[in-house]
């Protein structure tokens, strides 16, 4: 639908993992493999662990990740990888989608907004997950195949993390012969990583945040969403979409 004050079309995009989800969908893909046997368990967790800490910190060689998170379903090949992806969805995913997460995108929805999730995660792990939301539009992180169709572990194309974020989008906007100017853009994150898209938008909406992002949302004046019901935010909903009637 167009903002009925700037007559632009609205663009919603979402980060996924504890802004729409109360968890790293990567990371608890990683503790998955470990349970069914994919992976060592003491390796493979010091190595996700350690992963992991210089992603929250912002200092992550995404490529060396995605090498190592991808390494058990290339092992394991197309069928298997895709069975154990849907026992994933059943037993950690589902069970962690939040109805104030279900609300807030269908309200975006039905405001007719163009919704579209955005994430440092891969796509073999996210593509499902953004079905489940309801989310037909997704950049993740899009993984290279071999000449059988199969992924490589190198990425493929601009990494959709931190600065890749806003490439990503603005390559996905040109294809639509849009701009930034062209839209009215709003978009829901937690993290310090994504301060580069969440300057580039129109309404930088600081989601769940952690510490560091909630301090500097406060500097800024960003609107500061609480999503889920955490510590003393028991009663958290989402906020109604401006003019949403359609």
């Amino acid at each position: 639908m167009t903002d009925t004050q700037t007559n632009r079309p609205r663009l919603t995009l979402f980060d996924l993992d504890h802004t729409l989800l109360p968890i790293d969908s990567d990371y608890e893909w990683g503790e998955f493999t470990i349970r069914i046997g994919w992976n060592d368990p003491v390796e493979f967790a010091r190595r996700n662990d350690e992963f992991y800490a210089h992603y929250q910190a912002g200092t992550l060689d995404v490529h060396d990740y995605v090498r190592f998170a991808t390494e058990a379903v290339r092992q394991r090949g197309p069928e298997a990888a895709a069975a154990a992806h849907a026992q994933f969805m059943r037993e950690v995913i589902e069970p962690a989608i939040h109805p104030q997460a279900r609300d807030l995108l269908r309200q975006h929805q039905q405001a007719g907004d163009e919704v579209l999730i955005i994430t440092a995660t891969n796509e073999f792990v996210t593509r499902p997950i953004a079905k489940a939301l309801g989310v037909q539009q997704l950049l993740a992180m899009q993984l290279a195949r071999d000449a059988q169709g199969w992924y490589t572990g190198e990425i493929d194309g601009v990494p959709t993390m931190r600065e890749g974020k806003v490439r990503r989008m603005e390559q996905w906007l040109a294809e639509r012969r849009l701009s930034w100017a062209d839209v009215e853009s709003t978009f829901y994150s937690d993290s310090m990583n994504d301060v580069p898209l969440l300057e580039k938008v129109n309404q930088p909406v600081a989601t769940n945040p952690d510490a560091r992002l909630r301090v500097l949302a406060q500097e800024r004046g960003w609107r500061i969403l609480d999503l889920f019901p955490t510590g003393t935010n028991q009663d958290a909903q989402p906020a109604p979409v401006q003019d949403a009637a359609p």
